[in-house]
């Protein structure tokens, strides 16, 4: 946002370690950077907390939800520790607690960032029991409405899209796709068919919503806009592919073209309007194991790896790897993001910036 890069961490506080409880105590903070320099601008120190389970140790952090801004603030979701919103000199502005401690699947951790509605802060917490969605008031933080949902644990982004003069939430989920009016949360309309461990985001085409899992039972589902009421089995659903389907990473749309990557490196190109894939699951170069998002930019679609790599793809119906560039004793889990010619990158160690 403008000449600031925004990033959400935890670290541990260095207090002494409590007796019996395996978690160390975590100061989760916000952290600007500026775009020119890499230079810590500010950090904000949110909570400092003792977490009550732990997360993914390989892929995860106790701060893996990204911030979100409008322009003139910061929402940064720290799961149990409550959502907090900054001005963009680091100031606090409110905190909203939800009352809760999640609890995630075999204890991978929160990770699921809030999505803004117009005025109305939404934001999904999907647990193994008693998982609701709340929504809040950008400006003080005050709790506008809290939905249950029958979901265990996902890690969707939500999609916030107009429909004709209505405005919707999209929500992923393993038991129903789920949309929401955010202004009082009424449902608009659910459809079942996704498997387990909903994580890549939801993204519209025209007047689809794709939505997609891809761990146990893997499903990338096209459900058309405009209904209302259960559509599960009914042909809402345009089409649906139990192949190409990502895990971890989120699909990127582009020009009509869906493209997903899997965590084993393998790339597929779907005509989003009909499902037909241009190329379906493909090897990326070097056996590349990968968490990453891939993000288009230019005429490329860059894929980082685990392995500290970063495949340009040329984006189009056609398969095409351009380039592969390396970055020595680099692991990529974070997804990048681009600005200005810039592409920025962020490795468990490091915060690159690579320009032309």
């Amino acid at each position: 946002i403008g000449t600031r890069l925004y990033l959400t961490t935890a670290v541990p506080s260095g207090a002494a370690p409590v007796e019996g409880v395996a978690s160390e105590e975590q100061s989760f903070e916000l952290h600007a950077y500026e775009r020119a320099d890499g230079k810590l601008a500010w950090k904000a120190v949110a909570s400092v907390a003792t977490p009550h389970e732990g997360f993914h140790k390989s892929y995860g952090s106790y701060a893996s939800a990204s911030p979100v801004c409008d322009g003139e603030r910061l929402y940064v979701s720290f799961g149990s520790q409550g959502l907090h919103a900054y001005g963009l000199d680091g100031k606090l502005l409110w905190v909203h607690e939800l009352g809760t401690q999640l609890v995630m699947r075999n204890g991978f951790g929160e990770g699921l960032a809030p999505v803004l509605a117009g005025d109305v802060l939404v934001q999904v917490c999907d647990q193994e029991e008693d998982s609701f969605v709340v929504a809040l008031d950008k400006r003080t933080g005050k709790e506008l409405w809290r939905s249950a949902r029958t979901e265990p644990s996902t890690w969707a982004t939500p999609l916030v899209t107009s429909v004709g003069d209505r405005l919707e939430v999209v929500t992923g989920g393993t038991t129903k796709v789920r949309s929401y009016a955010p202004r009082d949360g009424k449902l608009l309309w659910e459809c079942a068919g996704l498997g387990l461990n909903v994580i890549p985001a939801l993204v519209r085409h025209g007047d689809l919503v794709l939505a997609m899992s891809g761990y146990r039972d893997p499903r990338l589902m096209a459900i058309r806009l405009g209904k209302s009421g259960d559509l599960s089995g009914t042909d809402a659903v345009a089409w649906s592919s139990v192949k190409g389907c990502a895990y971890t990473a989120s699909p990127v749309l582009h020009d009509g073209l869906y493209y997903t990557v899997t965590d084993r490196g393998l790339i597929s190109c779907f005509d989003a309007a009909t499902g037909a894939a241009h190329y379906l699951e493909e090897r990326l170069p070097r056996g590349s194991q990968l968490k990453s998002s891939p993000l288009a930019a230019g005429e490329f679609l860059y894929v980082p790896t685990e392995a500290g790599e970063v495949h340009l793809v040329r984006l189009g119906p056609k398969l095409d790897v351009a380039a592969t560039n390396t970055f020595a004793e680099q692991v990529f889990i974070a997804s990048p993001a681009a600005a200005e010619g810039t592409l920025y990158l962020r490795s468990l160690t490091h915060l690159l910036a690579v320009g032309p």
